[in-house]
């Protein structure tokens, strides 16, 4: 395939991806794979050495090969890969493979050598400077891919090009973000934003940095820290967002959500839960009660980019909408 761009990049920085594990990033960071545009120059030596615009391995002494394990930010089928060598010369590595695959959840790094990965792409000869392209033949869809090189050096760019195949259950389960400024969701009291504003947590689109996100300072007492949220009306949550996107040593090691119904009863949304550094997670839940706030708990402390509340309004919550069209009408 010479020319995958007509489909999308299944494992864009921007679009959600994280490279999760790497065995070795001595000369430059693996985060830069999925970066997106292209691979820039760079002139500038540091203590280790010449600087790349790419991910850059030690030179073996041993035999083996070196590896990065990438989460793609939408998982699908994978059509084509592209291993871009841009400015990597006399350290790019002579030979790389590819292999999927699909995992439910949101395992820790440690967990996932241990998966059941299959090739996608066998092993390849590789040219420096160059975006090399590979077709992939394969129909399976996966969530984590593993770029292996042969036996070191530098990767500029990786791309995983492919159809997107999305959950079911996570396309079933709401269509509107209760909790999104745009919609009418607001902040009304937060325990702590040192950092960064918890407004954030609701705005559009997805963080770009961790700069855009809430972030508390950190705690040396026995409690945790909260955000509450109005929603935009009454309604039944169906499928929450927890995103610590760019928060990576210092993402919340749990969270809960709990609603507040009409009459101020409180309701478990989402118990405790482990979360991941950098990650979007996505939990369906019951919907079985509407509420008109929700309480997002993080344990202990730590920063979230992005919170998303998607459910349907209630009969009353749909009337309320109405209500405030008509009033602020004019």
């Amino acid at each position: 395939m010479s020319d995958p761009s007509g489909l999308p990049d299944l494992a864009r920085r921007d679009l959600g991806g994280a490279v999760v594990a790497a065995n070795d990033e001595f000369f430059a960071a693996k985060e830069n794979l999925i970066v997106p545009g292209p691979a820039q120059a760079r002139v500038e030596f540091g203590h280790r050495g010449k600087e790349y615009d790419g991910w850059e391995t030690r030179r073996r002494r041993e035999p083996g090969s070196d590896w990065a394990i990438v989460r793609l930010g939408m998982p699908g089928v994978v059509s084509a890969v592209v291993i871009d060598t841009a400015y990597f010369l006399g350290n790019f590595p002579p030979q790389a493979s590819v292999e999927g695959a699909a995992i439910e959840g949101y395992p820790p790094a440690s967990e996932l050598a241990g998966a059941d990965w299959f090739p996608l792409l066998p092993l390849a000869e590789l040219t420096g400077g160059t975006a090399n392209t590979f077709a992939v033949e394969s129909g399976r869809r996966v969530t984590h891919v593993r770029l292996s090189i042969h036996p070191d050096g530098g990767v500029a760019r990786f791309r995983v090009h492919g159809t997107v195949v999305p959950d079911p259950r996570l396309l079933d389960a709401g269509p509107v973000d209760l909790a999104a400024l745009e919609n009418g969701g607001l902040v009304t009291a937060v325990s702590n934003a040192f950092y960064g504003t918890p407004h954030q947590l609701l705005g559009r689109g997805v963080a770009r940095s961790m700069g855009e996100g809430w972030e508390t300072a950190r705690r040396r007492d026995d409690g945790n820290d909260w955000v509450d949220v109005a929603l935009a009306c009454e309604g039944s949550v169906t499928l929450a967002e927890l995103d610590t996107s760019y928060f990576l040593g210092n993402a919340p090691g749990a969270a809960a959500l709990t609603g507040t119904t009409a009459d101020g009863r409180r309701v478990e949304l989402l118990p405790r839960t482990p979360l991941q550094p950098d990650t979007r997670h996505r939990f369906v839940l019951p919907g079985d009660t509407a509420v008109s706030s929700v309480r997002l708990d993080v344990f202990p402390d730590g920063g979230m980019a992005r919170l998303r509340l998607w459910g349907r309004p209630s009969d009353s919550g749909r009337a309320a909408l109405h209500r405030r069209w008509a009033e602020t009408a004019g």
